[in-house]
Order: C-alpha cells, then sequence, then structure tokens
C-alpha cells in the first residue's frame, strides 16, 4: 500500500474510529457507506457497496438474485479464478443453477436468446483476465447482451476480477474494463477485486443498480462477508488517490506499471557499480526484459523493462535463488538459464541499499 493508505491504517488501528457510528445524526451508521460513496463517484453509479473479496462478491450477487434459479453463462467462460476456486463451484455454493450456453471459442447472442426460460434469473459474464483465447473466437458486445436482458426483465452481471482504474493503452497495454465503461454500456451490475490492479486492500466491490443492491445487501450473508475497519481505512485512501488524480504519487502498482524503462536502466547501472566494487564471485550485467504485471490479470502482455542479471562463481543459478530466498528480508527472482534475474521494477528505490547489502553478503 500507499503511504498516506499506511498512515491511515495506523490512525484507525491504533485509535478509535466511528465504523458503523455516524457523526452527524448520533446514531448506527452503516460501515462501508465513505467507500460506497467514493466509488458511486468514481464510477458514476446510482449505488455501491464492499464485501471481503471478489468470489465473495460473486457468490453474494448469485445467492441473492439467482438462489433457486438459473443463470446464463457462455462456456468459454467457466474459469478458475485461482488456488482451484472455480466459476461453476461458486455458482453452485450459492444455490444458483448453472446454464451453459455457446462453446468455448464462440458463444453468439442467439446462444443466449436459447438459453432463457422462465427459471432463468440472472445472466453473468466473466471477463477473462487470467487467460486469453485467441483465433477463431467471438462473443456478443455487451450492448447486446443487456438489450436481450432489458427485454426479458433479467440482470446482467460482469465479473471484471482484477479491477483496474487506470487507462491501460497509455502503457500500451491491452485494455482491462474500466467498472464505469461497463455500466453506461449496460451491466446492471459489475464486480471486481479491490487490490491487484486497483492497489488497494483485500476486498470485492458489487456497483451498479441501486435495486438489486439493496436486495443484496438485504441478504443475511452480507454480514458474514463484510470487512473490517482496517481493510475500508485503506480502500478509501486509495479510492481517494484516484479521486485526486494522485494515483502515480499514491498507489505503489499504479506507479510501478507506469515507471519508465530508462529509469531503471540507470538504476541498475548504479547497482552494478556499486556491488562490483565489493564483490568478486559475483558476476553482474544489465539486460533488457520484460515486466509482467501479474495479480491475474493482462495475460501474455508485458513492460519493458531493464533487469539485472546474477551469476556466481560458487553457487549454481538455482543455489544462487534460494539463498536469495531465505535471505533476511527474501529477495524473490527470476531463473533463466544459469542466472538469476532481478526486475528493479519491483524493488522500492529506497530499498537499493538493502538489496546491495543481501547480494554482498552472500558466501
Amino acid at each position: 500500500m500507499g503511504d498516506a493508505a499506511g498512515r491511515q491504517l495506523a490512525e484507525v488501528a491504533s485509535n478509535y474510529s466511528n465504523l458503523e457510528f455516524d457523526l452527524a445524526r448520533g446514531g448506527r451508521g452503516k460501515r462501508d457507506v465513505i467507500a460506497g460513496r467514493l466509488l458511486e463517484t468514481i464510477l458514476d453509479c446510482p449505488r455501491a457497496l464492499v464485501v471481503n473479496n471478489n468470489a465473495a462478491a460473486v457468490f453474494l450477487i448469485l445467492n441473492s438474485l439467482a438462489e433457486g434459479g438459473e443463470v446464463l453463462i457462455s462456456r468459454g467462460e467457466m474459469i478458475e479464478i485461482g488456488d482451484s476456486f472455480r466459476v461453476p463451484d461458486i455458482l453452485r455454493k450459492s444455490g444458483a443453477r448453472l446454464k451453459e450456453v455457446g462453446t468455448t471459442n464462440k458463444t453468439h447472442l442467439e446462444d443466449y436468446r436459447q438459453g432463457f426460460t422462465d427459471r432463468t434469473r440472472l445472466v453473468l459474464r466473466v471477463h477473462p483476465s487470467n487467460f486469453r483465447i485467441s483465433g477463431f473466437t467471438s462473443k456478443p458486445s455487451l450492448e447486446e447482451l443487456s438489450a436481450l436482458c432489458a427485454s426479458r426483465s433479467v440482470p446482467l452481471v460482469e465479473d471484471l476480477g482484477s479491477g483496474c482504474l487506470i487507462d491501460l493503452e497509455a502503457e500500451r497495454i491491452e485494455p482491462e474494463p474500466h467498472p464505469r465503461e461497463s455500466l453506461s454500456r449496460g451491466a446492471d451490475l459489475v464486480c471486481f477485486s479491490g487490490d491487484k490492479l486497483l492497489g488497494g486492500s483485500q476486498a470485492g466491490i458489487i456497483a451498479g443498480s441501486s435495486s438489486y443492491l439493496q436486495r443484496i445487501r438485504h441478504n443475511p450473508l452480507f454480514r458474514a462477508l463484510r470487512v473490517d475497519k482496517l481493510a475500508l481505512s485503506v480502500l478509501e485512501s486509495t479510492l481517494i488517490a484516484y479521486l485526486t488524480r494522485r494515483e502515480e504519487l499514491e498507489i505503489p502498482v499504479v506507479r510501478m506499471i507506469r515507471m519508465e524503462a530508462g529509469l531503471l536502466k540507470e538504476r541498475a547501472d548504479s547497482l552494478v557499480a556499486r556491488l562490483s566494487g565489493l564483490r568478486t564471485d559475483l558476476a553482474l550485467e544489465t539486460v533488457e526484459g520484460a515486466s509482467v504485471i501479474g495479480g491475474g490479470s493482462t495475460p501474455s502482455q508485458s513492460l519493458p523493462t531493464r533487469l539485472l542479471r546474477l551469476r556466481s562463481s560458487r553457487h549454481s543459478a538455482a543455489r544462487l535463488e534460494a539463498l536469495l530466498r531465505q535471505s533476511d528480508p527474501p529477495v524473490l527472482a527470476r531463473l533463466d538459464r544459469e542466472a538469476v534475474l532481478l526486475d528493479l521494477r519491483t524493488v522500492f528505490p529506497h530499498d537499493d541499499a538493502r538489496l546491495i547489502e543481501i547480494l554482498s553478503g552472500i558466501e
């Protein structure tokens, strides 16, 4: 998290807070009201609420709006979101019945139309944030799907996975869908993570239709899936950074994404020069490479970077990687054939001195 979020977290953690107390009215309030209002402003939507992660958000939407009924989903969107958690499993546990339409690579609007029955309660569209299917593929636009759902009075929900509130095209990366754009194009509800690309605390955000969100909030499970004051404090601080257009200054993941390769080269060259004067059994050089954003987002895409390549005259690359991983603090590196690679994009500049100390202490 950024420095501002860290200060806010420390303040909330060590003092009293008005988590569920409305200071203006002198009565009980809702714990996520501030985060909700910030999201409503940023996303230009009627309502937003926060739960403890995006899997919980998907589960709560399905349980609140589709329990006992059918949910239409394209076969090409039956994804595993990480650590063996799969969309079909979440659907089943929610009490909704899964109904697949289309094929893995092609799903047409007519497939959805033919899938509707009297038991259809919801159409779920899942953004493939952690994989790509390319080639002979197609799917209906969000506008087309929205019009079909509206004609059947059925909500259209889009699970965006890793919420992205910045323009990735400026970094020459294929853009992730912005939640505001999905809502403006016809989704009744969107859900996404509050960490990962957004850069806040672990959270699941649900935004969109006020009437649907009212039903979700009244679900008894909402209380079981709510977030605590510490996560809310970090999320609120992060959202304020976006609202005030200070995201590059205050949110580390945004700063890392936008860091120029030239600046990384200068740091890498400086580290090589400083380490070369301290060690003789480590061969160091800088090489061109690529940074992968990760976090289940922007698959198969990367940012140009400058890597620090290390070789040891005493240790294999695998052993060198293990020694770095077991250092204090641990340094996580990449293995590339007989070398270890360090990407300074993910090392804070103020930690360069600590990195030099760790590398110079390897025996």
